[in-house]
């Protein structure tokens, strides 16, 4: 490895020539090049949040998606055959690696040239592309190849805790410890991948997500458009004063995801649908109170649109809704702001949650405990996830392809700036500052438990002719009149931490 670190500060060495020579890039990303979110990225990534398979009696809300994130990647977008990357001639280590954001050989998307990249700074390695192709998901074909003693060296993670149960991944925690671009990674990015003081994971990318505003919009109805660090009464205020159906403007786009993050304005303590870190809040004042907000403010969104009143809009879903300007607060993440960038013909700004927060999706990496090279498979996952040699790289590369890269990971004042020059929005500014502070939403990859304990578990449960009905029916119909939430609360709560204890008791075994 003294080899590939020598070549690296060579590398680092010229990157940053190129940098500081190049600082005139102009702000024109085309499409997003993150790793998180497939449906909305050039390269599919996992699932924000919550892609947890959707029950089959009713289609998941769109915040919420379980995975099936927030998802299951193999499912989304076709992993890559197994292939060997192009690599110089020579022979040395060879890294299997899997991903969900390759895209096809003939795209050459910039993730497939980041692996190319590292190749040709370290000739002496070989990326061999892993299949994960057959059906079941990507979980199941990562367990066909553990159950065969195959697994890829490094791979994507949709679901650390059941990696961690399955005992297939490295401890890192003396690699990141002796790396200074671990420093620089946000506390709460850390903290999602360790395991009993234990590094199991790598974050491999982070997206801020909350409300982006079109400023415009409420200029020309002559009012204060909302900014990052706005209260709940502004919130209310911006939503209620702008919203004018018989003109084709909603205030809001949507309603599920208040459930996310209104309990953190009410309690500190409480972060995205009401986890503290430990246990779910169901039966709390300022869950339920998130519950009733989501109802209030249904009118003023798409769901609470009458099919009259649809004929009103041009959108035909609410995703279609913020680049026709047809409302003035979308819920999204920064994996959408390439495509704002380049589409959005009006003023626009991320203002996150109101307190002045935002929520944080992350990817995650890890390596295989069976890889025969630890220290050579944690510099390639490196590379590939918070190496601020490499960011340097995608920048250069994004560019080159009229695109933008994906936040850094590893915060370091060249990162952010070379960041800035791509994306120099007031709120995007505000939330890196205050990464700390987020609430992770992506607590369907990371916390033992939570698909259960949020969409799939059974509290035993009866809705009117709905009968044995699962913790996503609860939440995705408490404001239709099916039920009155409180009736519940207290059983649900119960019901998901029991989930929560048992998962992570089975953990720590």
């Amino acid at each position: 490895m003294k080899n590939i670190t020598k070549r690296f500060f060579l590398l680092v060495l010229l990157i940053l020539a190129l940098v500081a020579c190049g600082g005139g890039t102009t702000e024109e990303p085309v499409e997003d090049t993150s790793t998180d979110a497939p449906a909305q990225e050039e390269e599919a990534e996992a699932p924000a949040e919550e892609e947890v398979e959707a029950p089959a009696e009713e289609e998941a809300p769109a915040e919420e998606e379980a995975p099936a994130e927030e998802e299951a990647p193999a499912e989304e977008t076709e992993a890559p055959a197994e292939e060997e990357a192009e690599a110089p001639a020579g022979e040395g280590i060879t890294l299997r690696y899997a991903n969900w954001n390759l895209g096809t050989e003939e795209e050459n998307n910039i993730q497939r040239q980041m692996v190319q990249a590292y190749m040709e700074a370290n000739p002496d390695v070989t990326i061999e592309f892993v299949d994960m192709s057959a059906e079941g998901g990507w979980d199941a074909v990562l367990t066909s190849y553990a159950a065969k003693g195959e697994l890829p060296d490094v791979f994507m993670a949709n679901n650390v805790p059941l990696y961690v149960a399955n005992d297939w991944v490295a401890d890192l925690t003396d690699l990141t410890a002796n790396d200074p671009d671990w420093a620089n990674v946000p506390q709460a990015l850390k903290d999602s991948v360790t395991y009993n003081g234990q590094v199991l994971g790598l974050p491999a990318a982070q997206f801020v997500m909350g409300y982006f505003v079109n400023k415009d919009l409420y200029e020309a109805a002559n009012l204060d458009a909302p900014e990052y660090g706005f209260t709940v009464e502004e919130f209310e205020e911006a939503v209620t004063s702008l919203h004018n159906v018989q003109q084709g403007v909603l205030g809001l786009d949507e309603m599920e995801f208040i459930m996310g993050w209104y309990a953190n304005t009410q309690d500190p303590n409480l972060k995205w649908f009401s986890y503290d870190g430990e246990q779910m809040n169901y039966n709390s004042t300022a869950f339920k109170d998130a519950i009733a907000a989501a109802g209030e403010w249904k009118q003023y969104t798409w769901q609470g649109l009458t099919e009259e009143q649809l004929a009103n809009f041009n959108s035909t879903g609410p995703w279609e809704l913020f680049l026709n300007q047809e409302v003035g607060m979308r819920w999204d993440a920064s994996w959408a702001v390439p495509g704002y960038v380049e589409n959005a013909e009006f003023e626009w700004d991320f203002i996150g949650i109101p307190g002045g927060n935002q929520a944080l999706v992350t990817d995650v990496m890890v390596v295989s405990k069976t890889t025969a090279n630890l220290e050579a498979a944690y510099d390639f996952a490196r590379w590939m996830t918070f190496s601020t040699e490499a960011y340097a790289k995608e920048a250069e590369l994004a560019s080159a392809m009229g695109s933008a890269p994906k936040m850094p990971v590893s915060l370091d004042e060249a990162s952010l700036e070379l960041y800035k020059t791509f994306v120099d929005k007031p709120g995007i500014h505000a939330a890196l500052d205050n990464l700390d502070n987020s609430m992770v939403e992506s607590l369907a990859k990371v916390v033992p438990g939570y698909i259960n304990a949020r969409w799939e578990g059974k509290p035993g449960i009866d809705v009117g002719e709905d009968l044995d009905v699962n913790m996503w029916f609860m939440f995705n119909f408490a404001n239709d009149g099916r039920y009155k939430y409180e009736d519940y609360s207290a059983q649900l709560e119960e019901f998901a931490n029991q989930i929560l204890a048992d998962a992570a008791a089975e953990l720590n075994q």
